[in-house]
């Protein structure tokens, strides 16, 4: 496998195409790009909700810090996925060794390596909810792309976009112009719905025209666009395409529950969809809001007295 080759499975990942990623075949051992391939077949492994098939993956007994990050991310996932608390712990203290350890003078391993590092523990703690560890992991003064990325997400995540468009204005004046640059700007742009949403939806429209890519992670940030732009049967064609190549995948259901609701579906198809997502995932952030709306509205009602009837 040629460096060519290489880049294009970084452009897979980025693109989040993980099931094309997990059906590569891996170079032989010997080869320099051996292990960059694993650990992205790895990760995407991981973003598939499957960290088990990433541990199979992934060699026990490897030196390499960023091949260890991806085993201790794998297993964090893992660990969560069964609420498993030592678990979750043991894990996450073994990324916070590793995050030292690279910081040593005699630490092993490349620059991309530690970077890697960085990136893969800072997102166990991100969804760990430990935020300020998590960024200081990271570095908000990193040159990294990928950290940037994550750093982002995190800002974004905590209603914080002022932060994290100085990050991507920041990273503008080191990065070069490619595909990760302009993904964090259209992220940026999905959330605070800049220019009314037409650079992001150019975007992913420009992405799904590549015949190399088969990506329904983008087919989905394409069909939540469109809700947000008001495109609710164009929305909905987003999301039934994504579900067709990715099944049950829980955020494109959640994004087609409303479009459902706007419109996209009967008002009893639209009823039916909604109380299967709410069986299937209860713990779901649309499920919780919208619970504890109803819980609100239910209290405020009850407060509420009717006045008699005015009497002629």
């Amino acid at each position: 496998m040629d460096s060519s080759e290489l880049y294009h499975i970084k452009q897979q990942f980025v693109l989040g195409a993980y099931k094309t990623l997990v059906n590569l075949t891996l170079p032989d051992p010997n080869a320099p790009t051996y292990t960059p391939t694993l650990l992205y077949q790895a990760r995407a492994h991981i973003a598939l909700d499957n960290p088990k098939s990433a541990l199979e993956l992934l060699p026990t007994d490897s030196e390499n810090v960023a091949v260890k990050a991806a085993a201790s991310l794998a297993k964090y996932v893992s660990a969560s996925q069964g609420a498993d608390k030592d678990a979750i712990d043991a894990s996450l203290e073994e990324l916070r060794d590793l995050a030292v350890e690279i910081e040593g003078d005699d630490s092993e391993g490349n620059e991309e390596e530690k970077a890697l590092v960085r990136v893969l523990a800072g997102t166990a703690f991100a969804r760990a909810g430990e935020i300020e560890e998590a960024l200081e992991t990271l570095g908000v003064d990193t040159e990294d792309l990928e950290a940037v990325f994550v750093i982002v997400h995190i800002y974004l995540s905590i209603n914080r976009p002022d932060l994290a468009k100085k990050q991507f204005e920041r990273s503008k004046r080191w990065a070069e112009d490619d595909l990760l640059l302009q993904l964090i700007e259209s992220t940026i742009g999905l959330v605070t719905g800049k220019d009314g949403y037409s650079n992001t939806s150019s975007f992913y429209t420009e992405q799904l025209g590549n015949p190399s890519l088969t990506s329904p992670h983008i087919l989905t940030a394409r069909g939540v666009t469109r809700i947000l732009k008001n495109e609710i049967q164009e929305a909905k064609s987003d999301l039934d395409e994504s579900l067709a190549q990715q099944k049950g995948d829980t955020e494109t259901t959640a994004a087609l529950v409303v479009a459902a609701g706007l419109g996209a579906l009967k008002k009893t198809e639209a009823e039916e969809l909604w109380t299967r997502f709410v069986s299937e995932h209860p713990e779901h952030p649309l499920v919780v809001d919208v619970s504890n709306k109803e819980s609100h509205f239910d209290e405020c009602a009850s407060k509420f007295e009717v006045p008699p009837l005015a009497s002629a």
